[in-house]
């Protein structure tokens, strides 16, 4: 009989998981097509357009996604709050949260708009250096927005209702879509703006984001019994403080994450135009493999949360490996698949000999990259729902930093462990590969001690 009733509790959750997952996953691919758009139609405008367009958009990305790890970490504390049924103070902490907002945003800005000593030091070409400055003083401005909507989304996330959040960004991108075309080649009495066109179009939607999603928390019942709109409240200085002990750990980690990954871009790029479109071609497999783990991540954090906020450890606990164990069987079908399919992978991207070369054989450590990658993500996101932070922080810039991008950068130029220098990229996936599986293994025997003792301490609260 319990045998039936657990397996009974466990399809749920499964189907409760892969609802949230899925509709998570399409609104992400949607906001992965922002890139694709804007890269095709620079690429379509001039080589400098594209130029400006991967070297502006790599700083934006890289500041607001380390930003928004402030906001996305408190997902796990809304899901509890929902868990326990203490709607009004969802509202409250909400209100609480827009203070994390204005000073991300603040700090977001000092780098947007004094990117100098940034593109000094990656050495950015000085006649592609005023195209940047300008194309971050346009998109830098929607940084608030971008972040008033992420504040949104993480709470419909919280409360187990990603689909309007979904809807929202399939939406936008099919508006940016001719917004980024009219304004990069003109027309209709408009002047072309070449990739500043592409920022007007970035700008304007997430504008359009912000302030359909803002409309939705007043207008939607969903969002009724946090009573949200109230006076905002002076700053609550101890709220402030465990969000910043949740989300500053969580937004290091996560700039430590996506620098790793776009300071090799910028020491592959060392070794040639073909070296440098084969990591790209690998990484854009990477980025799209990565939206499934990351989906199943999102949504199991929020689902145990939840049952930790219920007071039940033990189906938190069984949430937590049903989403880690769907994320490691989803990526190894999906690894097994490219490295099945390489051969028809590569053409679709290059018909270049030397390229195609390069990446095919790149392709193979995507695979194992992809295998440790999801079980890390899974593993990082639901650790913030039990607090820790720290550890994971400590385990990345030793791991991503150390064996992942220093490795790398030694075995590619410098020869290690006894190896010759390999000059190829290869040499920085293989070492950022040994990283995550490295990583994979401290987070999942972390999360199954951290699990393990949560259901100890706390059996079961009735309340």
């Amino acid at each position: 009989m319990w045998e039936r009733w657990t397996r009974l509790v466990a399809g749920r959750d499964m189907r409760v998981l892969a609802k949230h997952a899925g509709t998570v996953f399409v609104g992400q691919i949607a906001v992965m097509g922002f890139g694709v758009v804007d890269t095709i139609v620079a690429g379509r405008h001039a080589e400098a357009s594209l130029a400006a367009l991967s070297v502006g958009s790599a700083i934006f990305v890289t500041v607001y996604v380390s930003l928004m790890g402030l906001l996305q970490a408190l997902m796990p504390i809304w899901s509890e709050m929902h868990g326990a049924r203490r709607h009004a103070d969802i509202g409250a902490s909400l209100r609480q949260s827009l203070y994390i907002c204005l000073a991300a945003t603040l700090l977001g800005w000092v780098v947007l708009f004094n990117p100098a000593p940034i593109l000094r030091w990656t050495e950015v070409p000085q006649e592609l250096q005023a195209l940047v400055k300008s194309y971050l003083a346009i998109i830098g401005w929607s940084l608030p927005a971008a972040l008033l909507f992420r504040i949104f989304s993480t709470l419909s996330q919280s409360l187990g209702k990603p689909k309007m959040v979904t809807w929202l960004q399939a939406m936008s991108l099919l508006i940016k879509l001719p917004l980024s075309i009219w304004f990069t080649f003109g027309g209709l009495g408009l002047a072309p703006m070449g990739v500043l066109g592409c920022a007007w179009a970035t700008f304007l939607v997430n504008f359009l984001l912000c302030g359909l999603g803002w409309w939705l928390l007043r207008s939607q019942a969903v969002y009724a019994p946090a009573d949200i709109w109230r006076r905002l409240e002076r700053p609550h200085w101890p709220t402030l403080a465990q969000f910043a002990q949740l989300g500053v750990p969580a937004s290091l980690s996560i700039l430590v994450e996506i620098t790793s990954f776009t300071l090799m871009a910028l020491y592959v790029a060392r070794m040639g135009t073909a070296s440098s479109a084969a990591h790209q071609i690998a990484a854009n497999v990477t980025a799209l493999m990565y939206m499934v783990p990351l989906s199943l991540a999102i949504a199991t954090s929020a689902r145990a949360s939840y049952w930790r906020g219920a007071g039940d450890e033990a189906r938190a606990r069984q949430v937590v490996f049903l989403g880690l164990f769907s994320a490691m069987g989803l990526a190894t079908t999906l690894a097994a698949l490219v490295w099945l399919t390489k051969g028809w992978i590569v053409p679709i991207y290059t018909a270049t000999p030397e390229v195609a070369a390069i990446a095919l054989s790149l392709l193979g450590w995507v695979s194992l990259y992809h295998l440790a990658d999801a079980s890390q993500t899974v593993s990082i996101f639901v650790l913030r729902s039990y607090r820790i932070t720290v550890t994971p922080l400590l385990v990345y810039c030793s791991l991503l930093w150390g064996v992942g991008l220093w490795g790398g950068f030694q075995l590619a130029y410098h020869g290690l462990a006894g190896r010759p220098a390999m000059d190829s990229p290869v040499a920085f996936w293989m070492c950022a590969a040994y990283a995550l599986v490295l990583a994979a293994v401290c987070f999942v025997f972390l999360l199954q001690r951290v699990t393990r003792n949560a259901v100890r301490q706390r059996p079961l609260d009735p309340a």
